[in-house]
């Protein structure tokens, strides 16, 4: 069954991206770029839900959310 996540890609000290996916607590990743952390976090993703299946977890369904970036001046 194909699942789909919102992924947050933030860059972080060591020059790469940081990984988190709110709907799946706890999971963080990241890789040298932006590149190679896409292909973490799906295999993070992947790996959680194997994680929730063999524990007989309920696997988290992400609800609709809207993402707004915005800008205030402080």
């Amino acid at each position: 069954m194909q699942r789909e996540y919102t992924a947050f890609f933030e860059a972080n000290e060591h020059g790469g991206c940081t990984v988190t996916v709110s709907a799946l607590p706890g999971l963080v990743t990241e890789g040298k770029d932006l590149e190679h952390a896409r292909a973490m976090a799906k295999d993070a993703v992947r790996c959680y839900i194997e994680g929730l299946k063999k524990a007989k977890e309920p696997i988290p369904v992400e609800s609709e959310s809207a993402q707004l970036r915005i800008s205030v001046v402080a």
